[in-house]
């Protein structure tokens, strides 16, 4: 999170007080942001691992992370010239494997790995604050809030890890931070962005047996990642 509010702020200060975006410039689409309501669409990528916290001191358990991909759309509505209310509902499919210390309760080598996949529906609502258009350019930050259902959380499934099936909440929450610059092209505005999503609820489903090795340590179980995303309005 410092990491991420850092980078914000170095962004932000540089993109604001670089000179050649303060020369007069023809600009692209100057009545873009007047409209009340405007739409759009994202593809991005994504990078997401496992926060956990512990009953007793262990080894970690090991988080392979694997590049996901998110895709959705935008509706913003705008409430002032530098705030804006938005949501950006979508899909999100993260592949993320956990590599646990040996144990001599494990019975075979396999059951050091499990693969927890995930495919969100991803419902976020933000707030979007904006700089001062400079010609083309515009700087902004946003936070918000957001719920998401799991698809391939099995929190149903009678199975555990017993069975090799490493289970999950189906509804987590998450709070977000997150920058972005809107560039105002001849037909379109595009939006590169990056945002720090972080789950505050617990999204493990222990398994069924109090002593398992896989579940009975974990006393919280939370996802982090960062989205990349491309937006075109």
């Amino acid at each position: 999170m410092r990491i991420l509010i850092l980078s914000l702020f170095l962004v932000i200060t540089s993109v604001s007080q670089a000179q050649w975006l303060t020369r007069p410039r023809v600009q692209n689409n100057q009545n873009f942001d007047k409209a009340p309501l405007s739409w759009g669409y994202y593809l991005g990528t994504n990078s997401f691992d496992f926060n956990f916290d512990y009953n007793r001191e262990q080894t970690d358990i090991f988080v392979e992370r694997a590049a996901g991909f998110n895709v959705g759309l935008l509706g913003n509505l705008r409430l002032s010239e530098y705030v804006d209310l938005r949501t950006e509902p979508g899909l999100v499919f993260i592949q993320r494997n956990l590599i646990y210390a040996p144990d001599p309760r494990f019975q075979n080598e396999s059951d050091l790995r499990r693969e927890v996949p995930a495919t969100w529906i991803y419902l976020p609502i933000l707030l979007k604050f904006n700089t001062k258009r400079l010609n083309n350019v515009r700087p902004y930050v946003t936070f918000g809030v957001a719920t998401a259902r799991n698809l391939s959380s099995n929190e149903e499934n009678p199975d555990d890890n017993f069975a090799g099936q490493f289970r999950t909440d189906a509804n987590p929450l998450f709070y977000e931070i997150g920058f972005g610059i809107d560039l105002y092209l001849y037909y379109f505005k595009f939006s590169p962005s990056i945002k720090g999503v972080f789950a505050f609820t617990d999204e493990l489903v222990r398994d069924n047996r109090p002593n398992s090795p896989w579940t009975s340590n974990i006393d919280r179980l939370t996802s982090r990642g960062i989205f990349l995303n491309f937006t075109f309005q």
